[in-house]
């Protein structure tokens, strides 16, 4: 077939629908853009409260917190020091308060996803029709550019931190509802014989069973939600979110080679404290677990 032949839309055709899709989206943002924004204050609030107590805290208190809650996910003391002594480098390079708006942006994004993710993948696991719609969508949301999600929440947010959380969720929130759905549909059937044999109820079985059962699965798609959090920092500096990101996209601007490499060397720091941590959080459950069934 020749290509010249393909029916394509004309150039005046297309560039007419192109108006009338950005018309119709920025009247919506300019109707409903203050609405939406007041919606997501309390994230803005939260985000801006834990970035305050990190970076007003001493950073003596700061570091035992973070080596205290590292200890208590992977009771590893090799990783435990390992962080401690990366932290410590951190803050000698004066990379500290960006590492703790960052830490602050990877928590607050983290928690929202998890939010979202395990109940949607809880019912995806439910719904063999929930999980064919969702599952298309997911794999859009993975496959799609990462500057594509600033476009929609800058023209609706304009620039700061709430536009970048929400990029920030729609780009690393997949893994966990991936993963919550993989765990809970790998539960052996005959530990859903046995729970109905006891007359377990639907919700029950889901609490008492399925979900710790599922959970070191669930824990990896957290750690994958972090790892993408992380990776979406540098990215998200373009719509003014601080933080470890924004001396990369400077170095970038201005040919900057060691304040680019110093921060995201910093960045890699941060990215193996928490896959280190929470990995050895997962091999603990999964340890538990054996022990518990057998």
């Amino acid at each position: 077939m020749d290509l010249a032949e393909f029916p394509a839309m004309s150039r005046g055709d297309l560039r007419a629908m192109r108006t009338a899709i950005d018309g119709a989206f920025r009247d919506f943002t300019r109707a409903y853009g203050d609405t939406l924004e007041s919606l997501f204050h309390p994230v803005q609030q939260l985000l801006i409260f834990i970035e305050n107590l990190l970076i007003d805290t001493p950073w003596i208190i700061v570091l035992i917190a973070l080596a205290g809650s590292i200890w208590v996910l992977g009771r590893n003391w090799k990783i435990v020091v390992g962080s401690v002594i990366a932290l410590c480098l951190i803050g000698y390079f004066g990379m500290w308060e960006d590492t703790m708006r960052t830490i602050a942006m990877v928590t607050v994004c983290t928690m929202i996803a998890v939010a979202i993710g395990i109940p949607m993948g809880i019912l995806m696991a439910r719904s063999d029709r929930a999980n064919a719609i969702v599952t298309p969508v997911l794999d859009m949301m993975q496959t799609m550019p990462s500057f594509v999600y600033l476009i929609p929440v800058v023209m609706i947010f304009g620039l700061g931190k709430v536009p970048g959380v929400i990029a920030v969720v729609i780009y690393a929130v997949p893994p966990v509802i991936r993963l919550t759905n993989l765990g809970i549909r790998q539960v052996a059937a005959d530990m859903l014989e046995a729970a109905a044999a006891f007359g377990s109820s639907s919700w029950q079985t889901l609490k008492d069973v399925q979900m710790p059962l599922a959970l070191p699965t669930i824990m990896a798609g957290v750690n994958q939600t972090i790892m993408m959090s992380l990776a979406m920092v540098v990215v998200a500096s373009m719509i003014g979110v601080r933080g470890l990101g924004q001396p990369v996209l400077q170095a970038i601007n201005n040919q900057y080679f060691t304040l680019g490499v110093m921060n995201g060397l910093a960045i890699v720091a941060i990215a193996i404290i928490f896959d280190r941590s929470t990995q050895a959080y997962g091999k603990r459950l999964q340890k538990h677990l054996e022990i518990v069934h057998g």
